[in-house]
């Protein structure tokens, strides 16, 4: 299991959640049933699929340890094992959250999450931020 995961949201919704302490989900999230999550390397796939045209979006780095057995990695886009959590997300597993510039191209994102990975890394100690 990798050390962080990635949630990409707007910017108000992100908010609300930082208010109350948890975040239930985007509405695509509560239709699915679980928070869609992705790892470094699939943020680019993410933002430029679900998120293209979107300003106003939070980048957030989740650490996985207290997530449980409530996150789960599972086949989805590509073939690709995705993390899902079928829980809410307590605010307080959330290492980092940092605005995505408007206009922001997937590569980019990714640059982004991989260095907020390698950063909390850097000062919580491992080697994953794949």
């Amino acid at each position: 299991m990798q050390r962080y995961v990635f949630k990409i949201a707007g910017i108000g919704e992100w908010a609300e959640a930082e208010a109350s302490g948890r975040y239930a989900g985007s509405p695509d999230d509560v239709r699915d049933g679980f928070i869609h999550f992705s790892d470094a390397q699939q943020v680019a796939g993410t933002l430029d699929k679900h998120f293209a045209g979107r300003d106003s979006l939070v980048l957030a780095c989740v650490d996985t340890a207290p997530l449980g057995d409530d996150l789960k990695w599972e086949v989805s886009r590509g073939g690709k094992a995705f993390p899902h959590l079928y829980a809410e997300l307590p605010m307080s597993a959330v290492v980092a959250a940092m605005a995505i510039p408007d206009g922001t191209q997937g590569a980019l994102a990714a640059d982004m999450a991989f260095a907020l990975a390698s950063r909390m890394l850097a000062m919580h100690g491992g080697s994953d931020v794949s």
